[in-house]
């Protein structure tokens, strides 16, 4: 417990000296009302070729707070990860004259490409479904906003759900409704779920604070992860020289194929 203790401390006063450089954006509160900080495990996580995911872990402190609401379990955190955010498009292929193609698509605008969420309990029982659209809080309550024309609302809820499906199926959007626990009277710790397939880049970290089903408070730190080895050289060149790394592609694979043509090849 002392070494957690330490931690959260310590965690805590690198976000308070984040916040006096100017780094942390913060949502100001009364000075008498409850709020929190909250503070990483680490500020940067390096992906590597044989990454398979990882655990986030965020320490945090409730402040002003009363005892009495405190103990019958009155206060909930909700903590998630955003990852980068970029335009997302989904097709709707349909069968024609036996080959699969796409007929239809929707581009929704600016999504985050990875999303975690880890809360006390249940979202829904947090606070009213109002207040989490609001907030955009939890997989379901993302403003899902498509660019240009779309058919119909129930054209639009089709894809939205569809959206939906394929960022949970591939791994890159979970939740985790009993991912924070409260580790004393006012320090919590959250766990979030990294996984293999993250993007790289500035994600956020976001906690919200609720008291008997009210917002009160939010903070957020920023999260760096970046691919290092050769996994991260490749990646440059493509980006960086993409003439010369496609002409090195061809090559390699006209060898490659012609060495394996020498060998296999039957006399």
């Amino acid at each position: 417990m002392r070494r957690m203790l330490f931690a959260v401390v310590m965690a805590l006063s690198a976000t308070l000296a984040r916040e006096a450089a100017g780094q942390v954006p913060f949502k100001p509160t009364a000075p008498d009302m409850e709020s929190l900080d909250i503070g990483t495990s680490t500020s940067e996580i390096a992906i590597t070729s044989d990454f398979r995911g990882a655990d986030l872990t965020i320490f945090g402190a409730l402040t002003n707070t009363d005892a009495l609401l405190l103990a019958i379990g009155q206060y909930d955190v909700v903590v998630t990860l955003e990852g980068p955010r970029e335009e997302a498009t989904v097709r709707h292929k349909e069968r024609l004259f036996g080959v699969w193609v796409n007929r239809n698509s929707m581009t929704f605008e600016r999504m985050p490409q990875s999303y975690s969420l880890a809360s006390t309990r249940p979202i829904s029982e947090i606070t009213a479904q109002q207040a989490l659209v609001d907030l955009g809080l939890g997989v379901d309550y993302m403003p899902l906003t498509p660019t240009g024309y779309f058919q119909s609302a129930a054209n639009l809820a089709e894809f939205r759900e569809a959206f939906r499906r394929l960022k949970q199926t591939s791994g890159l959007y979970q939740s985790d409704t009993g991912g924070v626990r409260f580790v004393s009277a006012s320090l919590f710790k959250a766990t979030l779920k990294l996984p293999a397939n993250i993007p790289d880049g500035v994600h956020m970290v976001r906690a919200y604070l609720f008291k008997s089903g009210e917002f009160l408070a939010q903070r957020e730190l920023p999260l760096r992860v970046i691919k290092t080895g050769i996994e991260d050289s490749i990646t440059r060149a493509a980006h960086d020289q993409p003439f010369s790394y496609g002409t090195f592609a061809v090559l390699l694979a006209l060898i490659t194929g012609w060495g394996a043509s020498l060998i296999f090849r039957r006399d």
